[in-house]
């Protein structure tokens, strides 16, 4: 359906809802049918800026429980945007079947074309297709579990009052980027199933708990080293999944707390792939609106003053600054996604010598769209990176790698723009989108269950470096809140097989 004036779909900044509808449908023409995007269906919520901060202040979810870290983060960003030193999103995007793309009310009827675009179908595709999606997120259960969620914490609220639910979560938010499975296992989670078996898995805790301590051996009989084994099999030991752990096999844990610790650990679980994949998810919404937005200035659809506008936002958006400009921030995943998204298409449509050396398979190919498309679908930050990083990109960046040794008085340029330099630059790269690596690897390796019940765990040491003291301290306060005995944390190099740090704590107030 074309605008009111000519083939336009609109002449001005106004827009009401059946100009959306216009919209929407004429970005999934070039979407879908020249593009071969598969997007979630989408449902379009129109919200304020104020709606916009409250989303910020709790990770963008529409439904979510309620902590004081959230109004403590809503009071931060509406002070900086109220004195102009941050902006506010166009868009925010739910993983969820239909896929909720919010949009702002002030924004001109250009920028509503360009949200539109860009989350309702670049995201949306992303989301529905990506490997890692599919396998750690549930779209069509998530916001039924975020309202069991959010409905459980509010009765125990009632029942066992604020502060004690707030001293749950306050522990359970500390650990959650250790109430992570890194691996995917035999089942896939199922969020509606749930919300169903709330009772039957706090019967389940009730006997994990007496199964745990059934491990104790009787009378003074020194425990073999197949006693040890067997223990540690039961508990399921060496255990990452902290939460995971704590939740199942606390010795002193109400069957409440437990459900809290399982809905925080559940719901970091599906923001997981996000992290993975920041650089390939802004790449495939940014190429997409970009595409959607030219392809309908070509058809007439959207004016020169309107794909002018467009392109003040795109560029501001794919920005990426300097080293020594005061707006520098690491690099732009915007910025980078965007660059190899567009590389990929020259390298499968316009491949030079260089391309067809280093990308065979891809150079000359012809088929863009299915290259990207098969590049979404497959890849995550760290893979997409090491594959598809190519020297052009790199030169277009201006990278190159600097090695810094603490014991050295002088840095060194490790890796420039020649071959060596570009697969050197491209492997640094690579690892620094790798989540495993750039988290500390701790995990709950022991339990003393002969004598104080102490909890161990152990930090996995890499490149000497250790955990800053302070904040290793609280949190592993948090975790000996939740054990209700003593915890030690050993941090262990195993390149140099001895212990370089140890940190203890014991419980302040139990839970009970």
């Amino acid at each position: 359906m074309l605008g009111d004036s000519g083939k336009l779909l609109f002449t001005g900044p106004d827009w009401d809802f059946d100009l959306i509808k216009r919209v929407h449908e004429a970005c999934g023409e070039v979407g879908i049918k020249e593009m071969g995007l598969d997007p979630y269906p989408n449902q379009i919520e129109v919200i304020t800026t104020e709606q916009m901060l409250d989303a910020y202040a709790s990770t963008g979810m529409p439904l979510f429980y309620r902590h004081w870290s959230f109004g403590k983060e809503f009071a931060r960003n509406e002070a900086l945007y109220r004195k102009g030193y941050q902006g506010l999103a166009y868009e925010i995007v739910i993983n969820s079947n239909p896929c909720i793309v919010y949009i702002m009310e002030e924004n001109s009827a250009t920028m509503q074309t360009l949200v539109l675009a860009h989350a309702g179908y670049g995201h949306s595709h992303f989301f529905k297709n990506n490997y890692l999606f599919k396998q750690w997120t549930d779209a069509d259960g998530i916001l039924d579990y975020l309202e069991f969620a959010r409905g459980f914490i509010a009765k125990c609220e009632d029942r066992y009052g604020i502060g004690e639910v707030e001293r749950v979560l306050d522990a359970a938010h500390a650990l959650q980027s250790h109430g992570i499975h890194r691996f995917p296992r035999k089942r896939m989670p199922d969020l509606r199933s749930e919300e169903r078996r709330e009772e039957e898995r706090r019967r389940h805790g009730e006997q994990l708990f007496n199964d745990l301590w059934r491990t104790v051996p009787q009378g003074k009989r020194k425990p073999s080293k197949d006693d040890d084994e067997r223990r540690k099999a039961l508990l399921g030991l060496p255990e990452e999944n902290l939460l995971y752990f704590l939740e199942k096999t606390s010795p002193r844990l109400a069957p409440w707390r437990r459900e809290i610790l399982r809905i925080v650990r559940l719901i970091n679980q599906y923001f997981y792939p996000q992290r993975q994949t920041k650089v390939m998810n802004e790449g495939c919404a940014t190429y997409s609106h970009y595409k959607i937005m030219t392809r309908l200035h070509e058809k007439g659809q959207i004016s020169d003053g309107s794909f002018l506008e467009f392109l003040h936002s795109h560029t501001a958006v794919v920005l990426q600054p300097h080293f020594d400009d005061r707006r520098y921030s690491g690099i732009n995943p915007y910025a980078l996604g965007f660059a190899m998204c567009c590389d990929i298409e020259r390298i499968a449509t316009n491949p030079t010598d260089e391309d067809r050396e280093w990308m065979p398979d891809l150079a000359g190919s012809g088929d863009a769209y299915g290259a990207l498309r098969d590049v979404w679908a497959n890849y995550r930050d760290e893979s997409f990176i090491s594959q598809f990083l190519s020297p052009k990109v790199i030169r277009d960046f201006h990278l190159f790698r600097v090695k810094d040794e603490e014991d050295a008085d002088e840095m060194e340029v490790a890796a420039i723009h020649d071959e060596r330099g570009y697969r050197n630059i491209r492997r640094a790269l690579s690892k620094h989108y790798d989540v495993a690596y750039r988290d500390p690897e701790i995990q709950i390796v022991d339990v003393d269950l002969f004598a104080d019940r102490k909890l161990i765990l152990q930090h996995r040491v890499l490149n000497g470096v250790l955990l800053e003291e302070g904040d290793a301290q609280k949190v592993l306060q948090h975790v000996a809140d939740l054990w209700g005995y003593d915890v030690k944390l050993v941090e262990f190099d195993e390149t140099q097989n001895r212990a370089l740090a140890e940190h203890e704590a014991s419980p302040r107030r139990a839970f009970n």
